[in-house]
């Protein structure tokens, strides 16, 4: 886990937009989402993880344990119920609610790739180490 554990500024994103529009964000949140190049930074403290997403508009912070259900509030106000997972190195995050959404994070080097998932849309977003 350690080596998934820093932080990474966002690169490249690929169909971003309508992986969004498949979650039902408004459009007013999608182009603030498509414009933002966020940070994300994970952190671990004992077996409790921090996962921190900072954009110039907002600013979201979950804490959880691998394994242990919670309830998460997404950057669009929206709640679900949201599960992590460690499987082959990848963080692996599962939200159920409104919608079941994926959402896999892996670390090669110095940089983050994340695969955001809902219905049959696959968003790709790229991220480089920024400290």
């Amino acid at each position: 886990m350690a080596e998934l554990c820093g932080k990474y500024k966002l690169d490249s994103s690929e169909n971003f937009d309508e992986f969004m529009k498949a979650m039902g964000v408004n459009i007013v949140m999608r182009k603030a989402g498509s414009l933002s190049k966020p940070v994300v930074e994970i952190k671990q403290d004992g077996d409790t993880f921090i996962l921190k997403t900072t954009t110039t508009f907002k600013t979201s912070e979950i804490k959880f344990k691998l394994g242990e259900e919670f309830e998460e509030t997404r950057m669009d106000g929206s709640t679900c119920k949201t599960t992590i997972t460690l499987e082959d190195g990848k963080l692996v995050q599962k939200q159920s609610g409104d919608k079941e959404v994926t959402i896999i994070r892996e670390v090669e080097g110095d940089v983050m790739k994340t695969i955001c998932k809902v219905d049959d849309i696959v968003s790709t977003r790229v991220y480089n180490r920024c400290e």
